[in-house]
């Protein structure tokens, strides 16, 4: 009875070593670190370049779901092989260009910048929270996947009407929601990874990469909206 209880306490039993769990974690954060600067070379040909509104509209949306899932599917199949991290490398050089439009958008204000290091250091803040709980948390997590995925479909929908719409308001409700479940998700993520949960690396990278992205930007666009100063 003991064992048992000790067994639900600490969650499912995927079969991996500690060794090699710490492995994988150490492994993540590193790819994760290193990938962000390929988003910050994306972003900035995308300003220097114009390239954010390729992005825009309905049409735009359509061309970013394209590219996004095709990296996405060619980063899963590729991730046992040496081409994985490039792959992956590539794919967060597109998210940057994807965000772009939002920074030279944030830029405009006078206090532009400032937002952008807000939002950036909101983000980390966000992270260092959810990886510090995703530590002490002893129960198993992977009954919130099901949840936060439908919560992703939710805002998928939400955002393709609001792109025809063009609501402020709704903008500030989606960007709120996307702050919650993907802050949600980076614990669920992390999780994983301690638990023995996912064993891949740059899965596990993608998986981080896109939690942190969704919360840059939503809070980027919360803090535009509602600190932006014009000149």
């Amino acid at each position: 009875m003991n064992e048992q209880a000790s067994f639900l306490e600490q969650g499912l039993d995927y079969g991996v070593s500690l060794e090699q769990r710490n492995k994988v974690l150490r492994n993540t954060y590193w790819l994760l670190a290193i990938s962000l600067v390929p988003t910050v070379l994306g972003a900035w040909a995308g300003v220097a370049l114009g390239l954010g509104q390729l992005f825009s509209g309905a049409l735009g949306m359509v061309l970013f779901l394209a590219m996004a899932f095709g990296f996405i599917y060619g980063i899963e199949k590729t991730k046992n092989s040496a081409a994985g991290v490039p792959m992956l490398l590539a794919f967060t050089f597109f998210m940057g260009l994807m965000l772009s439009r939002l920074i030279e958008s944030v830029l405009g204000f006078k206090n532009g910048p400032d937002l952008i290091m807000t939002a950036f250091g909101g983000t980390a803040g966000v992270f260092l929270v959810m990886a510090s709980l995703a530590t002490v948390i002893k129960r198993d997590l992977s009954g919130m996947n099901q949840w936060l995925f439908v919560g992703v479909i939710v805002l998928l929908v939400g955002g393709i009407i609001n792109i025809f719409v063009g609501s402020t308001v709704g903008m500030m409700v989606l960007s709120m929601i996307s702050i919650a479940i993907f802050s949600a998700y980076m614990l669920y993520d992390i999780k994983q990874i301690i638990d023995g949960g996912e064993t891949n690396y740059i899965t596990a990278t993608l998986s981080l990469y896109m939690d942190i992205i969704n919360v840059f930007q939503s809070l980027l666009a919360l803090l535009g909206i509602f600190g932006g100063e014009r000149d």
